[in-house]
């Protein structure tokens, strides 16, 4: 029951809504169809597929909300759930910060549906597992690894005569290599919407090569490096920066975008000015839903413009109480680039740290966005322009704003895995000075 056609969806969300006897009435209809097959050991452990749908109902009397959710939809359950959040919603205290539902919208459907990713069957989940394992079991390797594949649908309506409708696909693929002696790690992860874009030969030849590659890695004392960034390595920072850029945060002095004596960096150069970053909901690369969680329309918005800050995110009620225009939440982030591949960086420096992947990105310092975390998954020395030797992973301190300003090059961007980040994004391999790794650490 996880997929509804646009027509019974409609019909039970109009349903809903006129059931409603509070002032104003939202209902939102989701579901999926996802399969799924995991393997470790080289040996597939579980696979499965889940049908999921749910409907959520949002009610308001004044400035009193209550919400409900169920997963039946006969009658007498879309009943039920109604009066269960408008009795909810009586007992709920007022939202000094309530808005009221959006009005009618228009929105611009974006490419998110494929119909080769909706049509993945076991047979083919259980074919890439089967080659990710022989390929590992041919270079004496282990491989533990994961793919999903899911269709969607969301649709949602309301008592101002709104209404949006929209299919998606996506499928994530990561796979761990390790050597026997568990000395070597190599990791590769894959997201695509269209399954005919993914490669599972090269993915796999790419987790076994650092896997053999990094076994017996040596200490190299913490410091400051020039460094060579992965697409994934790049994405955890870049994506969490990404969360200051609310305006509310800004004006109340609670970012790395707050001005002393109040007010907020937009418009200001922050950033080295080859940086730059934008959403788009359209973009053929990484497609999103044309709207945000609150309904709003998504466009295409300069976020970073040649090192300025262009755009911060103005929430409903933040944009009214300042007088903003408000805006969308963006569901993508695409990053400007150069042509060249990772390779390619590596083979024109002189001296550095290659890094696969961060992990474990935690906060430091919000004001400055200092993060800390790991690498994990292949760490290599770079000496003039060859990978020498795999090195011992280390732990950073290091804020994605000063990241951004000690540019050297970037690479190609590439769309990065759904579990690296919380946006979908294209980003490109980075080549930076004077990256800050404060210790060693032995895990692999």
């Amino acid at each position: 029951m996880g997929m509804f056609t646009e027509e019974r969806a409609k019909a039970i969300l109009d349903k809903v809504v006129a059931l409603s006897k509070a002032d104003e009435c939202t209902a939102q209809l989701t579901g999926s169809t996802a399969g799924n097959i995991r393997f470790a050991l080289n040996n597939v452990s579980t696979s499965g597929i889940v049908d999921d749908t749910e409907l959520a109902v949002q009610v308001a009397f004044g400035k009193r909300v209550g919400t409900a959710t169920i997963n039946e939809f006969d009658d007498a359950a879309l009943e039920r759930v109604v009066r269960r959040a408008e009795d909810l919603a009586r007992l709920a205290p007022e939202n000094p910060e309530f808005m009221p539902a959006i009005g009618k919208q228009t929105y611009k459907p974006t490419d998110t549906f494929s119909a080769a990713t909706a049509a993945i069957t076991p047979e083919f989940r259980a074919r890439i597992a089967a080659d990710s394992i022989a390929a590992a079991k041919k270079d004496n390797l282990i491989a533990a690894g994961f793919l999903q594949d899911a269709q969607s649908f969301t649709a949602f309506a309301n008592s101002n005569g709104n209404f949006g409708y929209q299919t998606s696909t996506s499928a994530d693929y990561t796979c761990t290599v390790r050597t026997e002696d568990g000395s070597g790690s190599g990791w590769v992860g894959r997201n695509v919407t269209d399954i005919g874009k993914f490669d599972a030969g090269d993915a796999i030849a790419i987790a076994t090569r650092k896997a053999r590659e990094s076994s017996n890695a040596r200490a190299l004392e913490p410091g400051k490096y020039t460094v060579i960034l992965e697409p994934h390595a790049a994405a955890g920072l870049v994506s969490f920066m990404m969360f200051f850029f609310d305006a509310r945060q800004a004006d109340e002095g609670r970012s790395f975008l707050s001005k002393k004596g109040g007010g907020n960096k937009l418009g200001e150069q922050v950033y080295d000015p080859r940086v730059s970053l934008w959403a788009d909901p359209w973009d053929a690369d990484v497609p999103v839903e044309p709207w945000d969680d609150e309904g709003l329309p998504r466009t295409r918005m300069p976020i970073i413009d040649k090192g300025k800050v262009a755009a911060l995110n103005y929430s409903r009620y933040w944009a009214k109480k300042q007088g903003k225009p408000e805006t969308a939440t963006p569901g993508n982030l695409i990053m400007s680039g150069g042509t060249k591949s990772t390779a390619d960086l590596v083979r024109e420096t002189d001296k550095g740290i290659l890094v696969t992947r961060t992990w474990y990105i935690r906060m430091v310092d919000p004001q400055t966005v200092l993060l800390t975390g790991l690498t994990r998954d292949g760490t290599f020395y770079i000496e003039n322009g060859e990978i020498k030797y795999p090195l011992k992973n280390f732990r950073f301190n290091e804020s994605p704003v000063i990241m951004l300003n000690n540019v050297e090059e970037f690479g190609k961007p590439i769309r990065v895995s759904g579990d690296e980040s919380n946006f979908a994004m294209m980003i490109p391999p980075m080549k930076l000075r004077d990256f800050t790794f404060t210790s060693l650490s032995d895990a692999v």
